[in-house]
């Protein structure tokens, strides 16, 4: 009797864009739903995310270029500079669902609930990975805010461009948990919850969970840092008039004690 034998499936993670409308999708057989999973290429497997990832399973270079620009139309604020990550999937049917140490991914078969849900943890990573990047430009930049609050000035701060900033950091955060929900449950475990132990080994190899917590503080840093910085652009917007108020009555008085004299 022949021993089953090992293969070995090239894994491609690309972040497309803000988001991914799949309900337009006309190519591709589908083979299971949340997420949906389709067949592409030659012999090769896509799993699609309604927030803007796509995980490709076994295409060649060419396949996978033909395959995304069929993917163009569908995509939603498409990102300048795609994110994207690779990593290996070995196919070993004596072995079990496991991580090693370099970082390939084994899987006992290749069955499509196995593949969404490695596809669901990717897809996870490379968003995470995205937004910690913008929030921590965001979240650096408020250090020249803290100082300067210190010192007791806030002339200097351009607070309309950190404003932007800020507002586009709470934008990604309502993305992201809107949309991504990195800490829910993948769909796929209802129908196969024996995938359980797979799941949790994949997310501590990536460590979400982690990273996620970290995340949190820094938005929560963020938007205090908003709160504070908001509350101070209206106290002095308010002493501003509450000067112009006080100059127009002081200009006033002077205006009818000068009439009094003339006369």
């Amino acid at each position: 009797m022949s021993e089953p034998s090992i293969s070995q499936i090239g894994v491609q993670v690309l972040l497309l864009g803000e988001r991914l409308d799949t309900r337009r999708l006309e190519e591709g057989v589908v083979l299971a739903t949340a997420p949906l999973i389709i067949r592409a290429g030659h012999a090769g497997f896509a799993v699609l995310f309604r927030y803007g990832v796509v995980v490709l399973f076994g295409l060649a270079p060419m396949e996978e270029a033909v395959f995304l620009a069929s993917l163009g139309k569908l995509v939603a604020d498409p990102l300048p500079v795609q994110g994207r990550e690779s990593v290996d999937v070995v196919i070993d049917p004596d072995g079990e669902d496991r991580i090693g140490n370099e970082g390939r991914i084994y899987l006992t078969d290749s069955c499509p609930e196995r593949l969404q849900l490695v596809a669901e943890v990717l897809a996870r990573e490379l968003v995470l990975e995205h937004y910690e990047t913008r929030i921590a430009k965001v979240f650096d930049s408020i250090e020249p805010l803290a100082a300067s609050l210190s010192r007791g000035s806030l002339r200097k701060l351009k607070t309309k461009d950190l404003l932007i900033q800020i507002g586009e950091v709470l934008l990604a955060e309502h993305r992201m948990v809107g949309r991504v929900e990195l800490l829910e449950s993948p769909e796929v475990l209802w129908i196969k919850p024996e995938l359980e132990r797979l799941f949790i080994r994949l997310e501590r190899e990536y460590d979400l969970t982690a990273r996620n917590r970290a995340l949190d503080r820094k938005l929560e840093v963020i938007s205090d840092t908003a709160e504070t910085l908001l509350d101070l652009i209206q106290t002095r917007s308010s002493m501003k008039v509450e000067w112009y108020i006080v100059l127009l009555i002081v200009f006033e008085c002077l205006l009818t004690l000068y009439q009094m004299f003339v006369r």
